[in-house]
């Protein structure tokens, strides 16, 4: 009897044990099944993660080469771009030879001029000479005879600019452009704005769609021209009022060489007197010489070109005063500069014009020098200072 008394007191000892270690088992497979389960989670999480890295290494291997083949394309247009230009360039200066050639007579052949052909080329050039004149409105009767008095406005900006005022315009706005590559133009209302110390902030700031080049640009009845940046020798047409670009032009033979030897930044010099606006730059095909051309400030059209004596060589800057080409100079290491070479597009220099005209009161060279016909002065810019010189003239006799 006590052992089986003992018997059934085992049996719920041994089905409690027996219960535990079911349970216990349930346990380890659910904690093995969670393991397997995480295990898959991180081969997918890292399969996923290798795969991102695979294409993020993809894109950017593309993206250097997209970029290269664009960077190929822009290269090319910009080659395309300066083929295109140089060739238009030699088309114009290979039509300006035949122009020349035909007009001229073969020295080698023997061609008997009949005289009343050769009355008929004197008429002819006599024109020419009477429609110049009628084209420039040859009112000018005086020369300059010297460059009285200086008197520095501001200093202001670096090395390389121009400031100046528009003669076509009865306003006494003052415009500075400062630098030799930019496209912002700042505008004062005077001179006494312009001069004052905080002058920057009162300025109207105009800005260019198209940047400059150089400091040969003039403003003229309200419209600033001027000597594109990157291009051989396209020159802009922009009305300041109205911010927009009103005409380009290409002045055919330009843009090769620098104007003056000295101002090496500057290729086409664009300049204003009392017969409208002008041109000057240098071609290798005249040795460096200046050639002058007359452009309507209208129609954006060449309407002459003078080849002139006048060299590039130790020249700093230049300006047209009634008709004429005065050229500045001065030495390499800086000094006082003068005026050594004067050309009058009408062949009509009087006896008082004096080549070797110096500045006064000054050493140092200037980047810029334009003639204002309104006033009768000179706008220069000389190592970062804006200056005025008065002139001197004389009757023509």
């Amino acid at each position: 009897m006590v052992a089986l008394g003992v018997h059934f007191l085992l049996i719920p000892s041994l089905m409690s044990i027996m219960a535990a270690a079911q349970y216990m088992m349930q346990d380890a497979a659910l904690l093995s099944y969670i393991d397997q389960r995480f295990l898959s989670l991180e081969k997918r999480l890292e399969k996923c993660n290798q795969d991102v890295l695979g294409y993020v290494e993809e894109f950017r291997e593309f993206s250097r080469t997209v970029q290269s083949r664009l960077a190929g394309l822009n290269t090319g247009k910009a080659e395309v771009e300066r083929e295109v230009e140089n060739l238009l360039t030699r088309v114009q200066q290979a039509q300006r030879d035949l122009d020349y050639l035909g007009s001229v007579t073969d020295s080698n052949a023997c061609v008997e001029v009949h005289e009343d052909l050769l009355q008929q080329q004197l008429l002819e050039e006599a024109e020419e000479k009477k429609r110049l004149k009628l084209m420039l409105n040859a009112s000018c009767d005086h020369v300059l005879a010297g460059i009285r008095s200086l008197k520095i406005v501001k200093k202001t900006g670096g090395k390389h600019g121009s400031w100046m005022k528009d003669p076509g315009k009865k306003h006494a706005k003052i415009y500075l452009l400062s630098g030799s590559v930019n496209n912002v133009i700042l505008e004062f209302a005077n001179i006494m704005t312009f001069m004052e110390n905080n002058q920057t902030v009162k300025a109207r700031r105009v800005p260019l769609p198209l940047p400059w080049e150089g400091t040969g640009h003039v403003i003229y009845q309200g419209f600033l021209f001027y000597h594109r940046h990157g291009s051989l020798n396209e020159i802009v047409k922009f009305n300041i009022q109205r911010r927009s670009v009103a005409d380009q032009m290409l002045l055919p033979g330009a843009g090769r060489v620098p104007a003056y030897q000295l101002s090496p930044q500057t290729k086409i010099d664009l300049a204003v007197d009392e017969q409208g606006l002008w041109a000057l730059h240098a071609e290798p095909e005249t040795g460096g010489n200046l050639v002058v051309t007359k452009i309507n400030a209208g129609s954006m059209a060449v309407e002459h070109s003078w080849d002139t004596p006048c060299s590039s060589r130790d020249a700093e800057a230049a300006f047209m005063a009634c008709n004429t080409l005065h050229v500045v100079y001065n030495s390499p290491s800086g000094g006082s500069s003068r005026i050594q070479c004067v050309y009058d597009v009408l062949g009509a220099l009087s006896a008082h014009t004096n080549p070797g005209l110096p500045f006064p009161k000054r050493q140092g060279g200037h980047c810029t020098v334009h003639y204002n016909p309104k006033e009768k002065q000179l706008f220069a810019w000389g190592d970062g200072s804006q200056i005025v010189y008065k002139l001197h003239t004389e009757q023509k006799v």
